[in-house]
């Protein structure tokens, strides 16, 4: 009778079966063949585009909600139509609108959350580290609202850093509302936080990249799907509301020069390091204002009445100033006024921060960084005439450099540009200027601006994205294949007397047992041979109940080490998958080993071809070859 049928027939009249290696199969999860896109991601997904159109209606809620307390604060209308702080007739009652602001901010943040301070992303960032993706609910309606009351009192911040941050949280809730993993959470907080960037400014594929680079931590189909659908609805809506035009409008550009090209990599140089020395000033004030002998709900309306002196002598820099930039985008300005908004715009911007105030980092950045870009081009252009500099290019520039700098999000800084301005031909420089800074900042600074005040808590954030190691091997790269197998015929006495002999190999921790066709019946453990309490007339076919842990000599070394931690359990059959044979075993001392070629790839710099090597290489190619023709001399063909 076939083993496995006398196994099925003793079951059958109730004999002890041990397991066998059919049983053992069933243990292993089918391998993974392409992306890890199954029906959850297809709900996923759904759910992502429902929390991005509702993080887009937020968001043209929340700009309305802006504009109201604008006129109300500094012009005394009652009006949800486009409003800023200009033209006000308050005189030196403009100093103190700022300080109310901050004072209602502080109330809500001490009593409500105080999580609404700053400008969200971080919080964001924390959460999805250390709790899950869970973010408090109250967030969901606390954020926005704080935002409104401090941006619309004139708070020099963007309205795109609350939106943000609130479309993480309205996503963090639908997925704590249901039933889902801590990775789904995550895909929709991102998903949200993408929309809510994508409404404001109309950038899809940057707010995408933005979820990527800062949120999500990963590069994977069952993510990415989620927040592009999600970051493309939200622009759906967007376009329903305020149309497809460009956010930040510019005269068309100009080719380039590779002259022109190399100067604009430099102006992203020096907005590279410009951007070290504004996070670097920003947590100096915020560390200012921590040694303050005063609870910290009162510190935003400090920071308000800096925000009003600065405010008074120059009104650009109250509320969100979108117009700002596209002024300095298209060469508008005087240079005093691009001065001024360089200089008294960070001022304001970076003591209202500070003090711990609700709102965002994006349109201030783009200010700042936009109106030293126009300065340096407007400097390079009367320098090096020749070079055909554009100072509207080097703004362009400046803008996205300075963000790329102070975040590292250096691919979503140089589409954001392109996104909203739509200007094809300063690409190039946008790469080549964020690049640039990107480098400087890095080699400057440890951490970024979104980063360093979870970093000051003890909180580490993953900065490179790689494939994973251990994915990349397979177990049969790295499976034992000397082994030392057992017989199920075998009694314990008899292995007890082989380890008391110190043979080679009876040191080993744990051995397969194999039954008389050859095929793996189970794994013993060295304790399970040396338990006192097992007679040694015990034979291994009746030691072992348990159905052993396989894996497939393709499978990869991830896959294997996430079946170690699956089960707990240090070791593995390896078992080839064609013909069922056991062929080796791998150890959780063989993963770490396998680390060893990856610090070897990233830490052990060699030269694998020499100069002389390439040269008779090189000579042994050109010559020509054929019948007619003679054979290299000896020297080339050996080398």
């Amino acid at each position: 009778m076939p083993h496995d049928l006398t196994r099925e027939h003793d079951r059958e009249i109730g004999i002890p079966v041990a397991p066998s290696i059919s049983d053992a199969l069933k243990t292993v999860p089918a391998p993974d063949p392409g992306p890890s896109v199954d029906r959850r991601v297809v709900w996923v997904t759904v759910l992502a585009i429902a929390v991005s159109i509702a993080a887009a209606l937020i968001a043209q809620a929340l700009m309305r909600l802006i504009w109201l307390v604008t006129g109300l604060a500094f012009h005394g209308t009652f009006s949800i139509h486009p409003q800023t702080p200009l033209n006000n007739q308050l005189g030196l009652w403009v100093l103190l609108i700022p300080v109310v602001g901050g004072l209602i901010v502080g109330v809500m943040a001490r009593y409500g959350s105080r999580a609404i301070r700053g400008h969200g992303i971080p919080e964001a960032m924390e959460q999805i580290i250390l709790n899950e993706s869970r973010i408090p609910p109250r967030m969901t309606f606390l954020k926005p609202l704080s935002a409104a009351i401090a941006i619309g009192t004139g708070g020099p911040f963007g309205a795109e850093g609350p939106i943000i941050a609130t479309g993480g949280a309205l996503g963090s809730l639908i997925g704590q509302l249901l039933r889902t993993t801590a990775m789904e959470r995550k895909t929709l907080l991102a998903a949200g936080a993408a929309a809510g960037m994508a409404a404001t400014f109309g950038a899809p594929v940057s707010a995408v990249l933005l979820s990527i680079e800062l949120l999500l931590f990963e590069y994977r189909a069952r993510s990415l799907i989620p927040v592009a659908l999600a970051a493309a609805a939200a622009t759906g809506v967007r376009m329903y509301f305020e149309g497809a035009h460009a956010v930040f409008s510019m005269p068309d550009l100009q080719q380039p020069s590779g002259a022109s090209l190399t100067l604009y990599i430099l102006v992203g140089a020096i907005l590279g390091l410009a951007s070290v020395l504004v996070t670097r000033a920003v947590y100096a004030i915020e560390d200012c204002f921590e040694r303050l002998p005063i609870h910290w709900m009162w510190w935003p309306a400090l920071g308000g009445l800096a925000v009003g002196a600065v405010g008074y002598f120059h009104p650009r820099t109250l509320g969100v100033g979108y117009e700002n930039i596209s002024d300095v985008l298209s060469g508008n300005l005087p240079i005093s006024i691009i001065a001024g908004l360089a200089l008294w715009k960070f001022v304001s911007w970076s003591i209202s921060l500070g003090s711990g105030t609700s709102g965002g980092t994006l349109a201030p950045l783009f200010t700042i960084g936009g109106a030293i870009g126009a300065l340096l081009g407007l400097l390079l252009r009367e320098l090096i005439p020749s070079a055909g500099v554009d100072p509207r290019i080097a703004a362009l520039v400046g803008m996205a450099a300075i963000f790329a700098g102070a975040s590292r999000a250096m691919l979503a800084s140089a589409v954001f540009a392109f996104e909203t301005t739509l200007q094809p031909l300063g690409l190039l420089p946008l790469l080549g200027g964020c690049a640039a800074s990107f480098l400087i900042s890095s080699l400057l600074m440890r951490h970024t601006i979104m980063t360093e005040k979870i970093a000051r808590r003890g909180v580490r954030v993953p900065a490179d994205y790689e494939a994973d190691f251990l994915d990349r091997l397979s177990v049969r790269d790295v499976a034992v294949r000397e082994l030392i197998t057992l017989r199920t015929t075998q009694t314990v006495g008899e292995i007890r007397q082989w380890i008391a002999s110190h043979a080679p190999g009876s040191s080993h921790q744990g051995f397969p047992v194999l039954n008389q066709d050859g095929l793996l019946h189970s794994v013993v453990t060295r304790r399970n041979l040396l338990e006192p309490s097992t007679a040694p007339e015990t034979r291994l076919a009746e030691l072992a109940n348990r159905i052993p842990v396989i894996v497939y000599d393709d499978a990869s070394l991830r896959d294997a080490a996430d079946h170690m931690v699956r089960h707990d359990i240090g070791r593995l059959p390896v078992i080839d998958r064609r013909s069922r044979l056991l062929i080796g075993i791998i150890t959780r001392g063989d993963l770490l080993r396998a680390n060893r070629q990856r610090l070897a790839h990233n830490t052990e710099p060699r030269r694998h071809l020499s100069l002389r090597s390439l040269l008779r290489s090189t000579l042994v190619r050109m010559r020509p070859m054929g019948p007619d023709c003679p054979p290299p001399p000896e020297e080339v063909r050996r080398g």
